[in-house]
């Protein structure tokens, strides 16, 4: 994870931490040895709305958006260019 991780922190986007769980959607694949990602920023309002009928489009935050994009983005680059691929 170290090429991915210089690169989060050369784009400002913040670190990466290895976590044991990445979340419960995705657990599953986890426990099928798929490497997870787990992109978090401010989370103090997320189960206001989560899963709920109250979770519509009109509560996206557009910086948050664009931000959650670019860090999505370079982990794409990043693992694109790995030279090899990530551990199982």
């Amino acid at each position: 994870f170290a090429p991915v991780a210089a690169l989060l922190q050369e784009s400002g986007a913040g670190s990466l931490n290895l976590v044991e769980h990445c979340g419960a959607d995705i657990e599953p694949l986890e426990k099928a040895g798929v490497p997870a990602f787990s992109p978090i920023q401010d989370n103090r309002f997320y189960f206001n709305y989560h899963h709920t009928a109250a979770d519509t489009l009109d509560k996206i935050v557009p910086k948050e958006l664009a931000e959650n994009s670019a860090v999505v983005a370079v982990l794409a680059y990043a693992l694109a260019n790995m030279e090899r691929g990530l551990p199982r």
